[in-house]
């Protein structure tokens, strides 16, 4: 049996989005040598609306590009014999670039380690930093998010959903809670 909860609205989006993006600015003394990769699919939205709200701040777009990182995680071949593989969009030279991943839920830490690997093959960034919209814990690696928007306390089998305007038609983010 399930329940579902609501944890953010599209307002909570755009307070979220806008914190972080300041928090981005702040701590980088400005964008100078900053570009943001958003994670298939849904933190390619997240990276590409961070970078529009950095723009509206700062009156310049850093760089963004999108990653696929379906075949470097360490669990494809439970998920699917044959994994849907989409082309990674990075425009830009990742060498010596301060890199902020963005997604949108960081649970075990599996996903983010394989982004890093991924983000390797396009080269080699000074920096790595990792902005995710909902941290819901449950960490088996050691990462950790530099900018985040929310935690969400949730038990291992809970499920977070999260729709984005882009892809799902609203923004909104979701808890599945199971229970029997």
């Amino acid at each position: 049996m399930t329940k579902k909860k609501s944890i953010l609205n599209d307002q909570d989006y755009k307070r979220i989005i806008t914190r972080i993006a300041y928090e981005i600015i702040e701590k980088h003394k400005g964008i100078k040598n900053l570009a943001l990769v958003g994670i298939q699919t849904r933190g390619d939205f997240l990276a590409k609306r961070l970078a529009e709200q950095i723009a509206a701040i700062e009156g310049t777009t850093p760089p963004v590009g999108s990653m696929d990182i379906n075949m470097y995680r360490d669990d494809w071949t439970k998920i699917s014999h044959q994994p849907t593989v989409r082309p990674s969009n990075i425009p830009f030279s990742v060498d010596d670039k301060e890199i902020i991943l963005v997604d949108d839920v960081l649970f075990t830490g599996r996903t983010i380690r394989a982004a890093m690997e991924a983000l390797m093959d396009f080269g080699r960034p000074a920096r790595i930093e990792l902005a995710i919209l909902v941290d819901r814990g449950h960490r088996e690696l050691p990462i950790q998010a530099d900018y985040q928007g929310i935690f969400a306390d949730t038990e291992p089998d809970d499920m977070i959903h999260v729709h984005v305007l882009e892809q799902d038609k609203e923004d909104c983010v979701y808890r599945e809670l199971r229970f029997s």
